[in-house]
């Protein structure tokens, strides 16, 4: 059974039926009033009409898309003012893809009842469907106005906005719906795209504005930096800086990506640099002391890192970089505890195998044998695995007739 939310190019894969959910309470709803209908009509004829509803109703829910149709319309022949049943030829119209129908019969069943949940919705997907976009807007704008906490019609509307080039607008529906209801995947892979194309939109208008601004220079050195071309990123950076060699934090990102290219002397003035710009730049002095320690002043690196962490606690990494400065002091028992939060704590498998290694390295001079024994344990553990998954992505990217001449995986180094 096609779905009826099924476009690859509007959905992200996971087929839901939107409609479901008009079968918990909004179908009890439905059942009332066919019976209020029924009752108006002798006995015998009420209950066939209304056998015949549940079978059509059972029919759509199964797939059964004819038979389903067919019960609709012998109920609309018998009761034509029950609004529901219009209602609900036109889900089934919809699902099999004759969607002028499926509008007449949402029409219809919003001429006897304005105000039925779900009518609006419906009427305007079947006029997206036919690329009548202002209808459909018109139709759906109807359904968040009489029903503003159906995600579901915020994320119809984020569609349609999207459909017409309507990046902020749709974004600002879908933002709704997720709100409305968090996790969805397809109302996150509408919100994504929404944002993404208001973010395209909005850089565009940068380099129109001003393609010679140290905005669009940081903007492509930031595009470069998440490609990780950082030697592009740092051209990049270096043209804004020319352009604007005071403006607070273009030293700090240039760093990184000097940092990031194994620049280490060119990192530490950049560092430097930012904080003569910018006391304040946390960043800045939590890289400069992490790269004091990486060239073996731990006293000067310790320093740093503890102000940068005084200013703001949870910096990545923080626990494993204080590790080793207290290494490089020779105070093993602070060394241990920073280490000991880092294998609990931190997310970065390289840095945690590190840290395992530190710890068997403090525990042995500590005479802790056992404890040494099992951190190097762990440490070479970790390191197997990360050596399968560098070989696995290899044998992923080398053709079959030339894996025997893939490179060894290299040997871990110590984190940044």
């Amino acid at each position: 059974m096609k779905c009826f939310c099924g476009q690859a190019q509007f959905f992200s894969g996971r087929c839901e039926h939107i409609f479901a959910s008009f079968f918990g309470a909004a179908g009890a709803a439905v059942l009332l009033a066919a019976t209020q209908s029924w009752a108006q009509s002798s006995a015998a004829a009420a209950q066939v009409e209304q056998a015949t509803f549940e079978q059509a109703t059972l029919d759509m829910r199964s797939g059964n898309l004819e038979a389903a149709a067919s019960g609709f319309e012998m109920v609309i022949r018998h009761s034509p003012a029950f609004a529901e049943a219009h209602f609900d030829l036109g889900l089934v119209n919809e699902e099999r893809g004759h969607y002028e129908d499926a509008i007449g019969n949402f029409e219809k069943a919003l001429t006897l009842k304005p105000h039925l949940h779900g009518a609006n919705l419906f009427l305007g997907i079947s006029e997206f469907r036919l690329n009548h976009l202002a209808e459909a807007v018109a139709a759906v704008q109807k359904e968040t106005a009489a029903y503003p906490k159906d995600a579901n019609a915020w994320m119809w509307l984020g569609v349609v906005r999207l459909a017409q080039d309507r990046a902020e607008d749709a974004a600002e529906a879908l933002d709704r719906a997720d709100k409305l209801k968090p996790g969805d995947q397809d109302i996150l892979y509408h919100r994504g795209r929404a944002h993404l194309l208001v973010s395209k939109d909005s850089y565009a208008e940068m380099f129109k504005v001003d393609p010679h601004s140290w905005l669009v220079h940081r903007v492509l050195a930031q595009a470069n930096a998440e490609a990780e071309r950082h030697i592009d990123a740092i051209a990049e950076y270096e043209a804004a800086i020319q352009l604007a060699p005071t403006q607070p934090g273009l030293h700090e990102e240039l760093g990184s990506e000097y940092r990031n290219a194994n620049k280490i002397p060119e990192a530490k003035q950049a560092f430097q640099r930012e904080l003569e710009i910018d006391p304040n730049n946390v960043l800045a002095r939590y890289k400069l002391g992490a790269i004091a320690v990486e060239e073996g002043d731990g006293a000067t690196g310790k320093q740093l890192m503890e102000a940068a962490q005084r200013e703001k606690p949870g910096l990545v990494h923080m626990d494993y970089n204080l590790g080793r400065a207290e290494m490089l002091l020779g105070n093993d028992d602070a060394a241990a505890k920073h280490f000991e939060i880092t294998v609990k704590t931190d997310t970065t498998a390289e840095v945690v195998e590190q840290a395992w290694y530190q710890l068997g390295t403090i525990y042995r001079r500590q005479h802790r044998m056992d404890e040494a024994r099992s951190a190097m344990a762990t440490f070479q553990k970790l390191k197997d695995e990360d050596a399968d998954r560098t070989q696995q992505r290899m044998k992923k990217l080398v053709a079959p007739n030339d894996a025997s001449s893939a490179a060894a995986p290299t040997e871990t180094q110590n984190p940044p």
